[in-house]
Parts: C-alpha cells; sequence; structure tokens
C-alpha cells in the first residue's frame, strides 16, 4: 500500500508536515526519535522523509548515523516569508556598515548543500575591487564564508562534504581532507575564516563570518572580498572583527 491504512491525502500531507517541522527543531536527528515525539510508525516516518527529500526540503546530513536535516529551501522560504524580502534586506543594513568600515566588497551567501550561492553584494568604492555575479555558485570548501558555515557544523557535516569530493578551482585550493580539516578548526578557533590564497578566484582575498539562526546553525555568511595585491594578512584580525560583528547582528535578527 502506498498510504498507511486509512490514511487520506490531506492527513498523509499534514503527516509529512509535521516530520518536517519535527526535523527543523531537531536536526540532525535520526527515524527513530522522529517516530517517537511524532507519535508515528517508523515505516511511516521514513516514508514521509524520501517525500521530503525527493522535493529537496531535507537531506541527509550524517551518512554514518543517518541523521536528517534541512536544505537551504525551506530556510529561504522562512526567511523571505518573514518580511521586507528576507535574508537580503536583514543583511543590508550590516552589509552597508560593514563595506563602509572597510572601503571593501562584501557578498552575501546562502547554503545550498555542499556549495554557496552569492545572493547580495554591496560594493567599495576602491577603483581596484572584486566582483562577482549574483546568482553565482560557490564551493563550501573553496570560499572564505564556505569555510565559516563548515565550522559552524558538526564534523560529522564536514565529514559529509569531504566525502562528496572536494574539487580544484584555483592552484591553490583545498582538495586535501586533512588540510580542510585544520582549516575549519582553525576558523573555529579564531571565529571567521581566512582565504589568503585565492582557494576560489585568483587573486581574490577573503574574510568570512557566518550567519546562524535561532539553533545555532549556519545559513549563510558575509565574505569580506579584497584583492590579493591590497590584502594584509596583518589586518585580518581587525577584518575579521568587523565580519563576525556584522554577521551576528544579522544572527540576532533571526533569533
Amino acid at each position: 500500500m502506498s498510504r498507511a491504512a486509512g490514511e487520506t491525502g490531506v492527513q498523509s500531507a499534514l503527516s509529512t508536515l509535521r516530520i518536517l517541522e519535527e526535523v527543523a527543531r531537531r536536526q540532525p536527528v535520526g527515524v527513530s526519535e522522529l517516530a517517537r515525539v511524532a507519535d508515528m510508525p517508523k515505516s511511516s516516518v521514513q516514508r514521509y522523509l524520501a517525500t521530503l527529500q525527493q522535493a529537496g526540503w531535507l537531506r541527509v546530513v550524517d551518512i554514518e548515523r543517518v541523521r536528517w536535516g534541512l536544505t537551504a529551501k525551506p530556510i529561504g522560504i522562512g526567511l523571505r516569508a518573514a518580511g521586507e524580502g528576507g535574508m537580503r534586506e536583514a543583511a543590508l543594513p550590516a552589509m552597508r556598515a560593514l563595506s563602509r568600515q572597510t572601503d571593501e566588497t562584501v557578498h552575501l551567501a546562502m547554503r545550498d548543500d555542499n556549495a554557496l550561492v552569492i545572493v547580495a553584494r554591496r560594493d567599495g568604492t576602491q577603483t581596484v575591487r572584486t566582483y562577482v555575479e549574483l546568482g553565482t555558485i560557490a564551493p563550501l570548501h573553496g570560499t572564505a564564508s564556505g569555510l565559516s558555515i563548515l565550522a559552524k557544523l558538526p564534523d560529522a557535516e564536514v565529514e559529509a562534504v569531504i566525502a562528496a569530493g572536494l574539487d580544484g578551482h584555483t592552484g591553490t585550493t583545498i582538495v586535501d581532507a586533512d588540510a580542510l580539516r585544520a582549516e575549519v578548526a582553525a576558523t573555529r578557533e579564531r571565529g571567521y575564516a581566512v582565504n589568503a590564497a585565492s582557494w576560489w578566484r585568483p587573486h581574490v582575498a577573503a574574510i568570512g563570518a557566518a550567519i546562524t539562526d535561532a539553533a545555532g546553525r549556519p545559513v549563510a555568511a558575509f565574505a569580506l572580498s579584497i584583492p590579493t595585491v591590497r590584502f594584509d594578512v596583518a589586518d585580518a584580525g581587525r577584518l575579521g572583527a568587523l565580519t563576525v560583528a556584522a554577521a551576528d547582528q544579522v544572527s540576532d535578527l533571526l533569533d
């Protein structure tokens, strides 16, 4: 049977949405816990999870223990439904302030599985400045914004990104698993990511800081993007503190 005995289409839809809500509250979460809190048979929960995965709303975030979490799709919809255009509008004041403080370009990126989507940009006024077209897909492991997001994730989710493959984009992209783990650890310790080696785009350095939701999950990140000819590693601490403060300002709005 395609549905539990006696279950109507409406009941099935409501049960599926109930599972989506429970995953959002408890992620990463397994089938047994979902079945317990939702008071549903495991077989039904597994069916609803498969439906939500096929629709692009959920994904397995811990392959070894089979734990489920949200994709960027419901997060994005929720932010847009929050009013005034969602994440872009929530982030714009902080982006403006960060760009004014540094006179550099600020990008806002949202996570989409093992990648990022550049959704907003605030240009600096320097004659030589960086540029990324909105809608561009960027790698988590090859960008400062991506590293800042990875640093806020549990180790199991970092390992899932590694297992999916670390593609090279420039001659300096981090493609070694241990090297990426070390960079994630360094980012966690300092609180922001530093890309001084043009991991993704030639001649571009960046500072990244994650934006988190009320549950502490990273949903987006700021990247302070600087041409390498102007980037001074000795100034990374000051720039990192400014970028983290801007990201925290947006995170506070999502609580």
